[in-house]
């Protein structure tokens, strides 16, 4: 396996083929790089550099009980980025690497980011407060903390039925998709994945979207169950100083994997526009 080790000694594996400009794709929780299959096999039959790691605690990542938090995930990315000695590079973060994205960006881009893309992403900020009175109260965060305590195995059999829509009317369940996703939860460290639900959840991203100067594409499928559109991508794009919005009826949370086809074709649009 390829993995580098940062500072505090946690090795990060990653995925690094092909040449070109470089696309960096960060997964969402509780995934891997492995979440990215579509679009590194799409983007490297283009001619892109393509890479993608798994986040700590995540994949085949070590499984840290220190440094799940939003600072620490988007320090590992610039880490990783010079030890790749990377410059122009796009970056695209579904969900919670949506964050990581727009952290990453706004800390620690600054000559090295080309254009960024956040795809069903959680800022910029999930949890409801005075502030952001749109948001899911607390008990729905803490709900993820009791099942994912109690019986990760069964949560995670649980969570993509509304992760790709396969609960809305006339939608196909496929169980290779939603058994990849528990595949993919399970490999990842349980400590890691309770902590991330704060990291997710409770993060406030406001700056670090106001802070971006590169173009900012942000995709949202209007029927997201995870991640509300109103309260993420609407906001967001208010946020964002050179940002275009693209809302797609009916696509779920996972449009990456249900809806691939159309969702390569929009990233490659704007990679090469």
């Amino acid at each position: 396996m390829t993995t580098f080790t940062t500072a505090d000694g946690t090795e990060i594996f990653y995925k690094d083929w092909g040449s070109g400009q470089p696309i960096v794709f960060h997964h969402g929780w509780p995934l891997s790089s492995d979440d990215w299959d579509a679009q590194m096999l799409f983007f490297l039959s283009k001619g892109y550099r393509v890479i993608a790691h798994d986040r700590r605690g995540h994949g085949r990542s070590t499984q840290t009980a220190h440094g799940n938090d939003m600072d620490t995930y988007a320090a590992d990315v610039a880490a990783l980025v010079a030890h790749l000695k990377l410059t122009n590079a796009v970056h695209i973060g579904h969900s919670t690497g949506g964050g990581e994205v727009a952290r990453y960006v706004a800390r620690h881009g600054a000559g090295h980011v080309a254009k960024a893309v956040l795809i069903g992403a959680v800022p910029p900020l999930m949890l409801k407060t005075a502030a952001n009175p749109g948001g899911l109260p607390i008990e729905v965060f803490d709900g993820f903390r009791t099942s994912l305590a109690a019986n990760r195995a069964q949560f995670y059999k649980e969570v993509p039925i509304p992760f790709y829509g396969f609960n809305r009317e006339g939608v196909k369940v496929l169980d290779g998709v939603t058994e990849n996703w528990w595949r993919q939860g399970m490999a990842g460290g349980i400590k890691a994945h309770y902590d991330c639900i704060k990291a997710f959840s409770e993060t406030d991203f406001t700056e670090d979207l106001k802070a971006i100067d590169v173009p900012v594409l942000i995709l949202h499928g209007d029927d997201d169950q995870i991640v509300p559109i109103a309260d993420s991508a609407e906001l967001s794009i208010k946020l964002v100083k050179h940002g275009t919005l693209k809302v797609y009826k009916g696509y779920p949370h996972g449009m990456c994997t249900t809806h691939a086809d159309v969702i390569n074709a929009d990233l490659l649009a704007f990679i090469q526009g």
